[in-house]
């Protein structure tokens, strides 16, 4: 994945209930990649944070107000700073706009109280240089820390612990720091626990008892000699697990076998603008999160693109009764939430004077 996505691999993955395989891994990624390029398109914005600077020209030659610069489709998050002409203008002569509900932004006015001003270069064109956090929103949420240094701003890998991994994947966007990093892959890793009594090989065997229970998730899938588990629920030190999950095969465990977790993810460095940088352990993970409405649709689209290249874009579906009222109800369902999407994030058709 070249761009952040709004969905991620697990998500897909789960909606479909889909063993994970490098074959099905790279076709969901593909599916998620477009259905996130689509949505940029239909509501013409891109909504994940960049840190970039950007140039535009001095607006008096082209509109009527000369101290009001539409930002277009560089909508805006925050300023670090601006210059008009080589001359920097403060923070307190200039408004982002609109002030009750953005970010984002899509305007930068000067105050005309301050004696601040656009112009000055020697001609109108690239005369407003603006460096600042382009986007729709930086929503962010911490969920976990480092377990072990980032030594190196060349590693490629960093290994969060049991409840940050869990509510990570494939297509995150992580931060530490001032750094940004895309999630492009994950492997298991030793959660440090073992098993604390012997599991037979039966599906009604679902109760797996380890040392600290507070150490897993809900949701995250634990490998147990060469069987995968997934964990349902946890009540104390006691997970309550699904079997042979993800196409791994049912097998008994004695006591003290290792138990391994996805928690070492691969990563994308100095991603969105940022430079890459050594962490400490115990660092803080945070991941960025879409709008819900956008990671919907875009779960919704890769789901769509999945089940139609299973069938061969057959005009029917091959599930139910195969008919088409079927099919056209999902497509009836698809539009409507595309709808709902435009409405609520696309970026609509501005009216300016001239």
């Amino acid at each position: 994945m070249m761009q952040p996505v709004y969905a991620t691999r697990e998500d897909v993955m789960r909606a479909l209930d889909s063993k994970t395989t490098a074959r099905n891994a790279s076709q969901v990624d593909r599916a998620i990649e477009s259905a996130s390029r689509d949505v940029e398109a239909l509501c013409h914005r891109r909504f994940y944070p960049q840190i970039a600077t950007r140039y535009f020209d001095f607006p008096g030659p082209q509109y009527a107000r000369p101290w009001r610069l539409w930002l277009d489709d560089s909508e805006l998050i925050s300023v670090t700073s601006l210059s008009s002409g080589g001359v920097p203008i403060n923070e307190a002569d200039f408004f982002l706009e609109p002030n009750r509900s953005g970010p984002p932004y899509n305007r930068v006015e000067i105050d005309l109280a301050g004696p601040a001003t656009f112009g000055g270069g020697d001609t109108h064109q690239r005369d407003i240089t603006l460096t600042g956090l382009f986007g729709y929103r930086n929503d962010e949420t911490t969920v976990g820390a480092l377990t072990a240094a980032v030594a190196s701003a060349n590693a490629t890998s960093i290994t969060v612990d049991g409840p940050a991994a869990a509510a990570l994947g494939v297509g995150s966007v992580v931060r530490l720091g001032a750094e940004r990093l895309l999630v492009t892959a994950r492997t298991m890793a030793d959660t440090g626990q073992n098993l604390a009594g012997d599991l037979t090989a039966q599906n009604s065997a679902v109760s797996v008892t380890v040392a600290d229970g507070s150490g897993f998730a809900v949701d995250e899938v634990v490998l147990i000699e060469s069987e995968r588990m997934l964990i349902v629920d946890i009540a104390g030190n006691t997970l309550t697990v699904k079997r042979g999950w993800d196409g791994s095969v049912l097998a008994a465990h004695t006591a003290g076998a290792d138990i391994y977790a996805p928690r070492t993810l691969t990563v994308r460095r100095g991603a969105l603008g940022t430079t890459a940088a050594a962490h400490d352990s115990g660092a803080a993970v945070v991941r960025w999160d879409p709008p819900g409405p956008v990671r919907d649709l875009v779960l919704a689209e890769a789901v769509a693109q999945l089940d139609n290249e299973r069938t061969g874009y057959a005009r029917t579906r091959r599930t139910g009764d195969g008919g088409s009222s079927e099919r056209a109800m999902d497509a009836t369902a698809l539009a409507a939430l595309r709808d709902r999407v435009y409405a609520s994030h696309g970026r609509k058709a501005r009216v300016r004077a001239v």
